[in-house]
């Protein structure tokens, strides 16, 4: 269910688009949904913001169900009858709670078969149950459940009880839709509530049960910032728990950012203050140091980023050494064993194994060949004003510091530019460039200025 506003965000964002973890809440959920029924068999009801909702998601590959008028959760699955009466049973899940696994899903599931229930309710023991509704069984060892009373209705016996219920469910269809027409909106905010299906069910003399989870966490959602907040520590944190399981090295990590879809391999280092965004990829043996922030960049074994790099659609090939203060841009191709040194920018380029640009230096829409010494100070002019154009530097070349390279311009194999030159023809193989007004030297020039200047 991912139709609902968020009012208390306090926000114009659909609630499920709101990031934990570096991905939208109701991609969290998708991510769980999918490792338990083919994603052919997902739906996501949508409402507020419904476009804005699909174009997020839809690469998932997941259904949609328009919510057009959000009347309640029990109106969210009248809005489904039509995509789901022809299923055995629809577990429903809640968009803005991240933190469900596909374990706990799976034995909600297998819990509700083996029953034979019409309504399967997940549970959760929680420290604080305030606001939430509670669970009321027919005795503490029976699964059958006699009621869910809302907070505002329970009595002090009742508000004792701290079983509550999370909002997830599985039901029989047919059940489900031989009686969902029999909720009422006799209630505070004229909604179809889900939680009467509880009691409407029943009332039919069908079956409803509890299955509680030992992870209490897991079914908790999002409806504030601070709790927004606390779910993103919670997924951040056991990222981080699970990498270092996996082998990899992350010194203080309640200080780095590693989003849920990236990827580690054994023997790497992560130093404090490193945000690890998107789809990245790290190998194995490599050493990312502090205040470094990548996204969706892959990178190869034995590489070291060292410390205040930014990069984005990178892809560093092994043994590479960046930074400190590069920044690579989407496009880069760093090779094997190739250096990019303090603030040194590159954007679509392919840098070729064991070739240098240590200083000072832009790289732009360029193919620059193995063994080539870039300058400090070195500019690629890709820019024309109206069109980008390139620039390709062959195998073995020396750019001289401080050169501008004027493209479209090739550079052949094996030549030298001139410290200082600008280059706007080809420079043959095993040539010399250079593009600088002669130096000319006036032999006494200061004194006679000084002289000059004391009279």
């Amino acid at each position: 269910m991912a139709a609902g506003k968020g009012t208390r965000l306090k926000s114009q964002l659909p609630k499920v688009l709101h990031e934990v973890g570096g991905k939208p809440l109701l991609e969290h959920v998708i991510a769980t949904a999918v490792r338990v029924v083919p994603a052919a068999d997902v739906y996501a009801i949508i409402g507020y913001e419904a476009e804005r909702v699909r174009a997020a998601t839809e690469h998932t590959g997941i259904k949609y169900v328009l919510q057009a008028e959000q009347r309640g959760t029990g109106h969210a699955l009248m809005a489904a009858q039509k995509a789901l009466v022809h299923h055995d049973h629809v577990i429903v899940l809640s968009g803005d709670a991240p933190l469900i696994t596909p374990e706990t899903i799976g034995h909600l599931r297998n819990f509700h078969l083996e029953e034979q229930a019409a309504m399967t309710l997940l549970t959760a023991d929680l420290d604080n149950p305030t606001g939430y509704g509670r669970v009321v069984r027919k005795n503490p060892r029976s699964a059958d459940v006699r009621a869910i009373v809302e907070e505002k209705s329970a009595s002090a016996v009742q508000k004792k009880i701290h079983e509550i219920n999370s909002g997830f469910y599985v039901f029989d269809a047919k059940e489900l839709y031989r009686n969902i027409g029999k909720l009422s909106t006799t209630n505070v905010h004229s909604e179809y509530y889900l939680t009467d299906m509880a009691e409407v069910l029943r009332g039919a003399q069908q079956r409803v049960v509890a299955w509680k989870t030992a992870n209490a966490y897991e079914v908790l959602g999002g409806n504030t910032r601070a709790e927004l907040a606390d779910i993103d520590h919670y997924l951040r944190m056991t990222k981080c728990r699970r990498l270092m399981a996996d082998g990899v090295t992350v010194f203080y990590p309640a200080t780095c950012v590693i989003d849920a879809d990236v990827q580690i391999a054994p023997d790497s280092v992560i130093e404090p203050y490193v945000q690890l965004l998107g789809k990245t990829r790290i190998g194995t043996a490599c050493r990312v140091r502090s205040y470094s922030v990548i996204r969706d960049s892959e990178i190869g074994d034995g590489v070291i980023i060292r410390p205040g790099c930014v990069m984005e659609g990178a892809r560093i090939a092994n043994g590479a050494v960046i930074g400190p203060y590069s920044h690579l841009r989407p496009g880069s191709e760093i090779g094997e064993g190739a250096h990019v040194g303090n603030f040194v920018e590159t954007k679509k380029i392919r840098l070729g194994k064991g070739s240098k640009a240590n200083h000072l230096t832009y790289l732009g829409d360029a193919e620059i060949g193995a063994g080539v010494n870039i300058g400090a100070g070195t500019i690629t002019c890709n820019y024309d004003g109206v069109h980008k154009h390139k620039t390709v530097i062959a195998d073995g070349v020396f750019i001289g510091s401080d050169s501008t390279l004027v493209a479209p311009v090739r550079v052949g194999k094996g030549a030298y530019v001139g410290a200082a030159s600008c280059i706007t023809d080809d420079v043959p193989e095993n040539g010399l460039a250079i593009g600088r007004a002669r130096q000319v030297v006036k032999e006494g020039w200061a004194s006679a200025r000084k002289a000059a200047k004391g009279k």
